[in-house]
């Protein structure tokens, strides 16, 4: 909708190019407001209630008349501008929001866009179904389909559009509901792994679903040294880790200089980490936590740890206490995109939990990853399950383009001071 007014904006002001000019401006903050607060994200998740909705869309709005109003006293531009004006603004963004609710009435409807298949579970086993459920439901919160669970004498009676998750233990039942259906329309009736829908709707790979022999280094995409995409990866870490300490740098001085107002102890905190290959390596941040004593244990870092300092908080919700790793990008220990460095204390316990969870060594840890942006701070042993799923998916499935989404989904967390 906003932008068949911006079409029929630059019609109107075709000999005004500041108008276009104008008019670009609030497409251009519109859209990146929208995209801030989520007002997108709604077209896939139709569960979300009505009042969220709402709010995203509205938000947005008010953040785009509050930017432009800004700009518009700081640049004062003559009131021959028209496009400006408040009254202006307020119409056309109030058309925007009332067209943007009233399509995704109808795309959460199911009016714009076809309904998903029904998704049933197929197993005889009853006990498996909570483990399952355990499985699908872990993660940050976000609507997703019902899954029922039928037994396999039922699910041949189901009509489609149906898509059937098969327990990957019941061979015998897979290969008869394969057969069973494989004469119907491919488009409606759908036999998968429960593996499989995790890999392709919540871009994970759960570590207690995978085999034992699940891939081998040589079937990774980062196993190539030559290959172009490797070398691009670390060409951007030196070049955006060097311009991000130059930009970055009067930031980092001035939290410098609050951590040490705050509280006279040390500004720089240097830990253990595990890189590449589980080889230990040195991290540098900025230290968000009071000093501790020598004789303390290590301990995982809790939702609101009292001992994180008021000025590491704010840090931490920015993601500002983790600019000196930087040096350790430049020093090749680490990259901007990968797995998180663990300390070795905790790997030691996780590794003989979680299967497969030196895989996640396979590449340099990064700044920022996949786990990073789609699950919440690890805290526990389930957590760090939960994180790993994430990085066994962009082991496999690393490319270039999977490191831009990555990158963009940061400068969104931190633009939303969303870290911890």
């Amino acid at each position: 909708m906003m932008t068949a007014l911006y079409v029929i904006s630059l019609r109107w002001t075709s000999t005004f190019p500041e108008y276009q000019g104008w008019a670009t401006l609030t497409v251009v903050f519109y859209i990146i407001f929208g995209w801030l607060f989520g007002s997108y994200t709604v077209l896939r998740w139709r569960k979300l209630p009505p009042l969220a909705v709402g709010r995203r869309v509205l938000i947005a709005a008010i953040a785009t008349f509050v930017v432009i109003s800004l700009v518009r006293v700081i640049l004062n531009p003559p009131d021959i501008v028209w496009i400006v004006h408040r009254k202006t603004q307020i119409l056309w963004l109030g058309v925007t929001v009332f067209c943007s609710l009233f399509i995704r009435f109808f795309l959460r409807a199911g009016l714009l866009l076809p309904s998903p298949p029904s998704l049933f579970f197929v197993s005889d086993s009853s006990d498996r179904q909570s483990v399952i459920s355990a499985i699908w439901n872990a993660g940050p919160l976000r609507p997703l389909q019902d899954i029922q669970y039928v037994s396999f004498e039922a699910a041949k009676l189901i009509e489609p559009p149906v898509t059937y998750i098969v327990d990957p233990t019941t061979h015998q039942n897979f290969s008869l509901l394969f057969n069973d259906f494989a004469s119907r329309d491919p488009r409606y009736t759908k036999v998968i792994t429960l593996l499989s829908l995790m890999e392709r709707q919540r871009e994970r790979l759960p570590p207690e679903l995978l085999p034992l022999s699940w891939i081998d280094y040589d079937e990774l995409p980062w196993n190539n040294e030559f290959s172009f995409e490797r070398q691009l990866k670390r060409f951007a870490d030196i070049v955006v880790s060097f311009s991000l300490l130059l930009v970055t740098s009067p930031v980092l001085l001035l939290a410098v200089l609050l951590i040490w107002i705050e509280d006279r102890g040390t500004v720089f905190y240097v830990q253990q980490r595990s890189g590449w290959l589980g080889q230990p390596f040195s991290v540098f941040k900025l230290r968000t936590m009071r000093v501790a004593s020598p004789a303390e244990k290590p301990s995982w870092t809790v939702h609101r740890d009292p001992r994180i300092t008021r000025v590491g908080g704010l840090l931490r919700r920015l993601r500002l206490d983790e600019l000196p790793q930087l040096l350790n990008v430049l020093l090749g220990d680490m990259s901007l995109i990968g797995p998180r460095p663990e300390r070795p204390e905790f790997e030691q316990v996780l590794d003989a939990r979680i299967p497969h969870y030196r895989k996640r060594h396979w590449m340099r840890p990064g700044l920022s990853g996949w786990a990073q942006v789609c699950a919440p701070y690890a805290a526990s042993v389930e957590d760090s399950e939960l994180k790993l799923s994430y990085d066994l998916y962009y082991l496999k499935h690393f490319s270039t383009w999977l490191d831009l989404i990555i990158l963009f989904r940061t400068i969104k967390t931190v633009l939303k001071a969303g870290g911890r």
